[in-house]
């Protein structure tokens, strides 16, 4: 992503506590016979979260107040981590190496972009993972997990790139484990914060949108 997104995490103890998940934009027609045409106008989903849930201290909120003016409001992406979907596989599981399929190797291809696959029924949806987490990331060709030094990942793209000894034969299926965070940055400009509300039990607004890759 370009220089107006910052490498940096959304204070993860507020994070933790967040809500949010994936949107889509459907539209649809309902004709006269009362049949529906439906059309997706988005490719991609796209997740909205709200981080105000997760501010239950004074210090939480002076927190989340100094990170958002320091990305100055909508101005620069972050990282985000998503307590249900950070990791290649269930949140319960730590990564491994077979976890998702990335592609298959022709002989000459050396770098591979880090996906996500939803579903396996009929219509499943690939997501492209552009923020892994740096190190945490495990590749296998074949069903065999390759050695950290015969590949690179770029944790600012997603791109692993393998070493020219080491690139996948024709036909080589390959695959990727990996814990990751959501590219976001503020949905607003403005935090409205009510103190006396606070104390109150009041939770403020904090509303993030993901930045499309």
């Amino acid at each position: 992503m370009p220089s107006d997104f910052h490498e940096v995490r959304f204070p993860l103890d507020v994070a933790l506590r967040g809500s949010g998940g994936p949107s889509r934009l459907t539209e649809i027609v309902t004709l006269a016979s009362g049949r529906e045409h439906r059309n997706s106008r988005w490719a991609d989903s796209r997740r909205r979260y709200d981080a105000g849930l997760g501010i239950r201290t004074l210090d939480a909120l002076h927190a989340v107040l100094g990170f958002f003016e320091e990305r100055r409001g909508r101005l620069y992406g972050f990282r985000y981590r998503d307590r249900v979907d950070f990791r290649s596989g269930p949140p319960s599981a730590a990564p491994g190496p077979t976890d998702q399929p990335l592609s298959m190797g022709d002989g000459s291809t050396t770098v591979f972009a880090l996906a996500k696959t939803y579903g396996s029924g009929p219509a499943p949806y690939r997501r492209a993972i552009a923020k892994p987490v740096s190190g945490s990331v495990r590749i296998a060709v074949n069903g065999i997990e390759v050695p950290l030094a015969d590949f690179v990942c770029d944790a600012t793209t997603g791109l692993v790139t393998f070493a020219t000894s080491s690139v996948p034969a024709p036909g080589a299926v390959v695959t990727a484990g990996y814990e990751f965070d959501v590219p976001v940055r503020f949905d607003t400009d403005e935090l409205v914060i009510d103190l006396a509300a606070f104390t109150a039990g009041e939770i403020p607004k904090v509303p993030l949108v993901e930045i499309v890759p």
